[in-house]
Order: structure tokens, then sequence, then C-alpha cells
């Protein structure tokens, strides 16, 4: 009866410890979510990424990594299998990307809204809906880093080539002309300087009204002219009217009128003289006025040598 008692006992102990350690694994395993699985694609290198490795939505961890393969239809891509937990709201715009953790060189995932397609990417255990991976920020400098390398390489063999000895020989050909011509140029540049200054003066305020003046001048200057061309056109049709007329009045009356026509043609011509010696004798008459006339007799800087 002592022995049945014991064997009890030892049984209860048993099942009792069972369920314990069922309930300590329960316990230490935490909550455990419903899952489903999505597929990563990428045709980068995933060096670092391993099964079990974390994967965070957003910086929140959500799931983890339970295959890596090829892809049997097209080696060139790689299948990543992780498992999300069902409450994350992925969409058809979720992208996966590849992160490293610290200096350690573990990789993890990193699943981003690009916000393009809000509609939400629905689960199917049966055929998993599959994710694109987009390059990393590693991989991003890698590929700006050899693309600059090679601009690099590009522009060091363009200099070289440029920088060829025939090349220096005309450069240096180059320079000495440019030389040359500079030291040439110095001196056109100097009279160019006191041309400028002197063109500077010339037209300064006390000119530049002479100029005025002159033009003001110039205009009943030219007006006159014109009336003494329209007198001797008047000349010249009376002289043709007298010597056209026939009559014994004509003919008596020529004498008085050629008397008429020469002194129209006297005064004319003295007027016409005197405007025409004016812009032969003084042409800068028309811009500057006028020029002083010398002194005479008796006024102040008169000398009868001609020299002040």
């Amino acid at each position: 009866m002592e022995n049945k008692s014991h064997a009890f006992v030892a049984g209860l102990f048993a099942l009792l410890l069972g369920v314990a350690v069922l309930l300590a694994i329960y316990w230490l395993g935490g909550n455990k979510d419903e899952t489903h699985d999505y597929i990563v694609v990428t045709k980068q290198n995933i060096g670092g990424l391993n099964p079990q490795a974390q994967v965070r939505y957003r910086g929140i961890r959500v799931g983890k990594v339970s295959d890596i393969r090829l892809d049997p239809d097209d080696y060139s891509n790689i299948l990543i299998t992780i498992s999300i937990n069902d409450d994350v709201p992925l969409t058809l715009g979720t992208v996966a990307k590849l992160n490293y953790q610290g200096v350690t060189g573990l990789a993890h995932i990193l699943l981003l809204e690009t916000g393009k397609e809000k509609e939400r990417l629905e689960p199917n255990d049966d055929k998993p809906p599959r994710i694109t991976m987009i390059p990393s920020l590693l991989e991003e400098l890698g590929e700006t880093g050899m693309a600059t390398l090679r601009q690099a390489r590009e522009l060091i063999g363009s200099a070289n080539t440029m920088l060829s000895e025939k090349n220096q020989q005309h450069l240096t050909a180059t320079l000495a002309n440019l030389e040359t011509v500079s030291a040439n140029m110095k001196p056109a540049l100097e009279n160019l300087n006191g041309t400028l200054v002197q063109v500077k003066k010339l037209l300064d305020d006390q000119n530049v009204k002479k100029i005025s003046q002159a033009v003001a001048e110039a205009g009943p200057l030219l007006a006159d002219t014109r009336v003494l061309i329209g007198k001797m056109q008047v000349a010249t049709d009376k002289f043709d009217v007298a010597i056209g007329d026939a009559s014994a009045g004509g003919t008596s009356a020529l004498m008085p009128r050629l008397n008429e026509l020469a002194t129209d043609f006297s005064t004319t011509s003295r007027q016409l003289s005197r405007v025409l010696r004016i812009l032969e004798d003084s042409p800068q008459g028309l811009v500057f006025g006028a020029p002083a006339l010398p002194p005479g007799p008796g006024e102040p800087g008169f000398s009868a040598g001609g020299e002040k």
C-alpha cells in the first residue's frame, strides 16, 4: 500500500513538473502573433544578412528572415522569405532596404513606404507577395564613388593628352605670342588713353555749349543760303524772260532789266562769296563759332610784326 502511495506521488510530481515546464516555455517564448510570409526580391549583394535576421518596419521590429535562396527561374535574383506580423500595414508601395547595424557588419531588412501606392498588400500563404529591394546607402555610395573615379580617370587621361609635349610647345609659343602682343598693345593703349583724355576735354561743358550754339546758328545760315539760291533762280527766270521777249517793248526794256539783273547778281554774288569765304577760311566756325579777329592798332595785344 505504501509503495502505491509513493508511485502516485511521484507520478503527480512528474505531471506537475511537465506542466510547469510547458508554462515556462510559453512564458519565455512570449506572445505568438500570427505572421504571414512575404518574399523580398533583389539582385544586389546581401553580405551580412543571415536567416533569423531582424525585419524592421520604419525602425520597429515586426518579423524575421526565415529563408534565403536563389530564384530557380532567374538565378540573378535572390529570394529572401520574411515572416511579418499580421498587424503590419504593408502596401503596394512598400519597398525593402538592406540596413547595417553599427560596425558589426550584421544586416537586417528595413521596410519603407514610398507613398506611391497606398493600396494594402494582401498576404497569401500559398503564393507570398513579392517586395522589391532598393539599393542600400553603402551601394549608392559605392556606385557614386565608382562613377566619380571613372570620371576622374577620364579627366586625367584628357589632361595628359592635352598636356602632351607637342601641345606644351604650342602652348608655350602661344603664351610668348600673347606676351609680345601685350607689349605691343601697351603704347597703343597709352595713346588711346591720351586720346580719350583729349576727347573728354573737347567734350567738356563749355565746348558742348559752343557746339549747341553752332548748331543753332547753322540753321539760319543754311536758311539764308536757301534764300540766296532762290533769289538767283528768280534772277535767272527774269533773264530768260527778257531774252525771250522779241517785241519792241521787250527790246526797249531789255537794258533796264539787264541792269536790274546785274544788280541782283552782284548783290547775290557778294553775299554768297562772303558765306563761302567764311566756310573756306574757318569751317570749324560751324561748330565752335566764328574765330576772334586779331587785335588792331591801339588794341591790347597788337603787334606790328604780327606777333603777340
